[in-house]
């Protein structure tokens, strides 16, 4: 099987590398997360918190700003992080239901650059993408709730068996993470005003 070598949506691409099962989590970022200091030893319960402050944190975060606002490191802008933060949220939303309801507990992944590129990320009005992490969070937040409690496990096509525990603790992070972007991209527009 040939993968991607894993990068952060919206950083600049790697290699390609052959792995029989993707590295995540933890494992790939480190613990704490060496970008953005997540703790991945938090509960499911305390992941699903973290999701549900993102839209208050996002919104009070990029208060005044355009959200079209750049850093030369990054490749995404804060509108698109929130999107990218949303796209993920939904995606895996849509996941766990899948297997709670039908039981079809396949995931295939998928590659956020190209998705961030087919929606114009970058183009996308902060506003809207702020209202669509609202709606996104709420779906994301009981759909992870009712798969905890029912002890849904995914098969994800490059990481192997993803209990919704994993799925609460790797979308906190992302989305943890991400709004540690947009701190940076704010800060860097301030710094060189």
């Amino acid at each position: 099987m040939r993968l991607e070598e894993r990068q952060e949506p919206g950083h600049h691409r790697g290699s390609l590398r052959s792995w029989s099962v993707e590295k995540w989590g933890a494992a790939l970022y480190g613990d704490p997360c060496g970008g953005c200091g997540f703790d991945w030893s938090l509960t499911p319960r305390e992941a699903i918190r973290i999701v549900e402050e993102l839209p208050a944190r996002c919104r009070e975060l990029l208060e005044g700003h355009t959200g079209h606002e750049r850093h030369p490191g990054l490749a995404w802008n804060p509108a698109a992080y929130v999107s990218h933060v949303t796209d993920n949220l939904r995606n895996w939303a849509e996941r766990l239901v899948g297997a709670r309801l039908s039981g079809a507990v396949g995931v295939p992944g998928y590659d956020p650059d190209l998705l961030a590129h087919a929606r114009h990320y970058n183009e996308i009005a902060l506003a809207a993408a702020l209202w669509s992490l609202e709606r996104a969070t709420v779906a994301w937040s009981e759909s992870v709730a009712a798969t905890l409690d029912d002890g849904v496990v995914l098969q994800h096509a490059t990481r192997g068996a993803q209990r919704a525990e994993d799925v609460a603790r790797n979308n906190a992070h992302d989305g943890y993470h991400h709004v540690r972007d947009i701190e940076r991209i704010l800060e860097h527009a301030r710094n060189h005003c």
